[in-house]
């Protein structure tokens, strides 16, 4: 058993289209404001209750289809709750301060050796404890929830580690976090810059105007406000990722080896 190959957990058709489903709503859900006329009446705050009112059903659907494509268990859905509580109890500790903020290194890590759809669940489900720990429950959440999902689904799409081991691995997982920590920041941006109300004439959203004019304000406005948090969130997520990553990922192993998610259950003829 200890010489057997650890793979992800497997996507089947309906996990994929769930993930597909909830990954284009999350789409339309942040760049709509984009496309939408002067008279729209922008308000994330007002579409994100109808936002999380149709994630959650949809992260449960995800979950059901991935329990019918591979046979998850009792056992995947324990260590989801293990690392959801892990990564909300890492949140409070760099309290955001200067974009530090050591859970993702832990949502690199956990997509990496059980996949995109456990990676996507893990992230959705650990940002909305952390928001509940933290008293950062509010109309950003939902959009929080589904950046996260897409952080830990990412590193479950890197190549696989029948490639890539040891130290080529643990680069190239470092690599993911730094670039993947600015994704995420530039994602919740484009939640954030189209309410926020007193920018300057550079960098505020204009709504109606060309797609292209709105999204070179949209950059201005990353790099006046928000680089220095994204690549404080980067670096720290890329060292922490080179610090622990081995003993982690292997402890990740061993016990996803030891869980045997897809053991395939039998049954022996009676005795006669």
């Amino acid at each position: 058993m200890s010489g057997r190959q650890v793979r992800p957990v497997r996507l089947g058709p309906r996990a994929i289209a769930a993930l597909v489903i909830v990954s284009a709503i999350g789409v339309v859900a942040f760049g709509w404001p984009l496309l939408a006329g002067p008279g729209a009446g922008l308000a994330h705050s007002q579409d994100a209750p109808w936002l999380f009112a149709a994630l959650l059903p949809l992260l449960v659907g995800v979950v059901v289809a991935m329990i019918a494509d591979s046979g998850l268990d009792a056992k995947a859905v324990a260590m989801l709750g293990v690392l959801a509580a892990v990564g909300a109890a890492l949140r409070p500790l760099g309290a955001g301060t200067a974009g530090l903020e050591p859970m993702f290194f832990l949502m690199v890590l956990s997509g990496r050796v059980l996949g995109p759809g456990f990676g996507f669940v893990l992230g959705s489900v650990t940002m909305f404890a952390s928001a509940l720990l933290t008293g950062g429950v509010g109309p950003w959440m939902p959009f929080q929830m589904l950046s996260m999902g897409w952080f830990a689904m990412g590193a479950g799409l890197l190549p696989g580690p029948d490639r890539l081991r040891g130290r080529a691995e643990l680069l190239m997982l470092a690599g993911f976090g730094f670039v993947a920590s600015f994704a995420y920041g530039t994602v919740m941006n484009l939640y954030g810059w189209t309410i926020v109300p007193g920018l300057g004439s550079g960098i505020a959203f204009h709504p109606g105007d060309p797609l292209a004019d709105n999204l070179v304000r949209f950059l201005a406005y990353c790099l006046a406000t928000s680089l220095g948090w994204d690549l404080g969130r980067a670096v720290l997520t890329a060292v922490l990722t080179l610090a622990v990553g081995p003993a982690l990922l292997k402890a990740l192993r061993r016990a996803t080896r030891r869980a045997n998610f897809e053991a395939q259950v039998t049954f022996d003829a009676p005795r006669e």
